[in-house]
């Protein structure tokens, strides 16, 4: 009796353990949550919500600072930047991107 108690406890308790683990949200899952929430409260929807998403996940919640950007980071930021902006899709892309980047 007691044999097939400690075996169906064997086998519960990882399971729980299990589901007890998938709950809990990274800081950045919980920020995701909370952006997702207050866009919805807003009724936000398109392209509205999709600068509203990037505008929240990017704010300061008081996580500790990034790590600045490398001088690669931020010329690789710069031109990827100008590339938006002058609409450059495919192989102009690249070619852009790529002649940047080497200047």
């Amino acid at each position: 009796m007691i044999s097939k108690l400690l075996i169906a406890a064997c086998l519960v308790l990882p399971v729980v353990a299990m589901a007890a683990d998938e709950k809990k949200m990274t800081p950045q899952q919980q920020k995701m949550a909370t952006c997702n929430k207050d866009a919805g409260e807003k009724k936000l929807s398109g392209d509205e919500r999709k600068k509203f998403m990037s505008d929240c996940l990017k704010a300061d919640s008081g996580a500790a600072p990034e790590k600045k950007m490398t001088a690669q980071q931020q010329k690789m930021a710069s031109c990827n930047k100008d590339a938006g902006d002058k609409k450059l899709a495919g192989d102009d892309r690249k070619k852009f991107m790529s002649s940047c980047l080497k200047g």
